[in-house]
C-alpha cells in the first residue's frame, strides 16, 4: 500500500505585505495579532522580524548618479553597432570613463547585456558598511565593559563624548550600540550583553499607540487640585494633609529614622508616636502601624 504524503506550500511575503507587516510592528502590535492579520503563525512573523532586531530595514533606493536601465540599453545598442565608448558617452551626456567602466565590468564589448548589467549593479550596491564598533576593537571593548557594569547605551555614549571630546573615532552613538546588540548578524557585541539592558529585550519593540493619545499616568475623571474647597486650607480635618510614603530596599532604618512625624491631626491633645528603628520585620510592622495607620 502506497503512502502518499502531501506537501503543503507556504507562500512567503510580498513586498507590499512586508511593508504592512513592519507598519503594524512599529505601531506596537503583537506577533500573534500580526500573524492573524496575514493568516500565518506568529513564528513566521518572528523569523522575519528577529534577524533585523525588530528594527525596520532601510528601503533600498538607486542613487540618482547611477546609470539607469534605459541608459544601459543605449550602451548595449551602441556596443552592438560597434560604437566607441566616447561616442556612446556623448550620446548619454556622461563621462567616457563611466561608460568604459560599465562595459569592462559587465563582459566587455562581446558579452555586454543591459538587463544583466543592471541586475549586477543592483546586487553590488548593497556593499554593507561596517559599523564603527566592528572596525575599532578598543572602542568595542570599552562599550562591552560598560554594558557589563549595567550602564545604558545613552550613558555610554555620553561618557565617551565627555572622555574624548575632540576624537570622533572613539565616540559612538547610543543607536549604534542598540543596533549592534539587537542585530546579532553584525557579530560585534555578544548576545549575552543583552541581559544587561534594563528592558531585557532581545529586539526592539514599539509601545502600543493609544488612538486617543498617550494616556499613561492619567487618572480617569480626575479632579484638578485647583478645584479643592477653601476649607482644606487650615488643615483642621484629618485627611486634608498631604504627604509621601518612601520605601527603600537598603538603609531603610537610616532613611526613615530621620523622617518627620506623620501628618496627622495633633490638635486634640494626642502626642506623636515614638520613633522606631525598622531593622527587623517586627519593628517594621510596628513602624507602619504607628506611622502609617496611627
Amino acid at each position: 500500500m502506497e503512502c502518499r504524503m502531501e506537501r503543503r506550500f507556504h507562500r512567503g511575503f510580498t513586498a507590499a505585505e512586508k511593508t504592512e507587516l513592519w507598519d503594524r510592528w512599529k505601531r506596537g502590535e503583537s506577533l500573534k495579532a500580526i500573524g492573524r492579520a496575514f493568516g500565518k503563525q506568529s513564528s513566521s512573523i518572528y523569523f522575519l522580524v528577529a534577524p533585523h532586531g525588530g528594527i525596520r530595514p532601510a528601503e533600498r533606493r538607486r542613487s540618482r548618479l547611477a546609470l539607469t536601465l534605459a541608459e544601459r540599453e543605449v550602451i548595449s545598442r551602441g556596443v552592438t553597432a560597434h560604437r566607441s565608448a566616447r561616442s556612446i558617452a556623448k550620446l548619454l551626456g556622461r563621462s567616457p570613463s563611466t561608460v568604459s567602466r560599465e562595459m569592462s565590468r559587465n563582459g566587455g564589448c562581446d558579452r555586454y547585456r543591459a538587463t544583466v548589467a543592471d541586475e549586477n549593479a543592483w546586487a553590488r550596491s548593497r556593499r554593507p558598511k561596517c559599523c564603527k564598533l566592528a572596525t575599532n576593537p578598543r572602542l568595542r571593548q570599552a562599550v562591552a565593559g560598560k554594558l557589563r557594569l549595567d550602564w545604558s547605551p545613552e550613558q555610554i555614549a555620553g561618557w565617551l563624548k565627555r572622555t574624548h571630546p575632540e576624537d570622533e573615532y572613539n565616540q559612538v552613538s547610543h543607536e549604534a550600540i542598540y543596533r549592534s546588540l539587537f542585530v546579532q548578524a553584525r557579530g560585534v557585541l555578544k548576545k549575552e550583553l543583552l541581559r544587561h539592558l534594563r528592558s531585557k529585550r532581545s529586539m526592539r519593540r514599539s509601545r502600543p499607540v493609544d488612538p486617543n493619545g498617550d494616556r499613561r499616568g492619567h487618572m480617569k475623571d480626575a479632579v484638578s487640585i485647583r478645584q479643592r474647597p477653601a476649607a482644606v486650607e487650615d488643615r483642621a480635618v484629618p485627611g486634608h494633609w498631604e504627604g509621601d510614603l518612601l520605601r527603600a530596599e537598603q538603609h531603610l532604618h537610616r532613611d526613615l529614622g530621620r523622617a518627620s512625624y506623620p501628618l496627622r491631626d495633633v490638635g486634640q491633645g494626642s502626642r506623636p508616636p515614638r520613633r522606631l528603628s525598622p531593622r527587623s520585620s517586627t519593628r517594621r510592622r510596628s513602624y507602619r502601624k504607628s506611622y502609617i495607620n496611627p
